[in-house]
């Protein structure tokens, strides 16, 4: 498919997820075939400010692309001068965050409250539109709340103002993660823009990958939390869909090594100290499914070093065998 004038390998994309997202994770998605992948989102006003932590975010590796850079705010002057710098660091996509439920950030007007105002919206994508030459695409949920339903509403003014593609994360700000994803609700934005359309929420394998792109005809789908510790879900759709070829999941010692390479990898970005700290949540979910993982999982918030993680994994081979 394509986003504008990007070609995209690939309908199955990598979600952006704060905290999680970072340049290690993108990079070894895109190794399991993850077509697209987006950064943690990165708020524009930091930006504008010089936040190096912000800066840092956005960081895109040479063979990464494509990859794009995903902002948050709600002042569309912000935003546009924050895409252009995104832009000149690497990013192939500009997305626009107008469907985050964390209340940090939707309490303060931006991220999923955006959908409380369209014509913002709107003016927020034209503005970041007439700055950039690449992509713009906007992320959007089903509503702010389940008695003001406006995806449709929404996506075609992002869409009459510019934007060449929608994401549509298929549950209301209320529900945040919880209960089900409306498939009817993406169905019905597919419906009314011409523009490509992205489904987002509650794909977890191949059956619900494939009922989702039946049922509402979305053009991707957008893969977030059932990547969380198994990367390689990217080459089991990727297999069924494009080459017709039932794959298995990784075996156990596969999985291992591939979580050892994951976790490498962030240390050599970001050191030892800081890498292994932020690697203890994905440690535990790598982790989930073991013999013992409970207790695995409370070894695994405890690790500081490689070399704890290597005994990690010591361990786990030891108790499955």
């Amino acid at each position: 498919m394509k986003l504008g004038d990007l070609e995209i390998n690939s309908r199955f994309f990598l979600a952006p997820l704060a905290g999680i997202t970072d340049m290690a994770f993108r990079q070894v998605c895109a190794g399991f075939g993850a077509g697209y992948r987006e950064t943690e989102m990165v708020s524009a006003k930091a930006l504008s400010f010089g936040d190096r932590k912000s800066l840092e975010l956005m960081e895109i590796a040479k063979d990464e692309h494509p990859c794009g850079i995903q902002l948050f705010g709600n002042e569309p002057d912000t935003i546009a001068s924050s895409a252009k710098l995104a832009v000149r660091v690497g990013a192939d996509v500009i997305d626009i965050n107008m469907g985050c439920p964390a209340p940090k950030i939707a309490n303060n007007g931006s991220g999923s409250a955006l959908m409380k105002n369209p014509k913002l919206c709107g003016e927020i994508v034209a503005a970041v539109k007439a700055s950039v030459g690449v992509p713009v695409t906007v992320k959007i949920r089903k509503s702010f709340s389940s008695d003001s339903v406006n995806a449709v509403e929404v996506a075609r003014i992002c869409e009459e103002n510019g934007c060449d593609a929608v994401i549509v994360h298929g549950r209301t700000r209320e529900q945040y993660y919880s209960g089900q994803c409306d498939l009817e609700i993406i169905k019905a934005v597919k419906n009314a823009v011409s523009v490509p359309v992205v489904g987002n929420g509650d794909v977890r394998d191949v059956r619900s990958a494939e009922k989702m792109l039946n049922y509402t005809g979305c053009d991707a789908v957008m893969i977030g939390r059932a990547a969380l510790g198994a990367p390689w879900i990217f080459k089991i759709l990727t297999d069924y869909f494009e080459k017709g070829i039932i794959s298995q999941p990784p075996t156990a010692e596969e999985r291992l090594e591939i979580m050892r390479k994951h976790i490498e990898r962030v240390v050599r970005y970001k050191g030892e100290y800081m890498g292994m700290l932020q690697s203890r949540k994905q440690l535990a979910w790598y982790l989930k499914g073991f013999k013992g993982a409970a207790k695995l999982r409370n070894e695994a918030g405890k690790v500081s070093t490689l070399e704890d993680m290597y005994r990690l994994i010591d361990t786990v081979l030891d108790m499955s065998n």
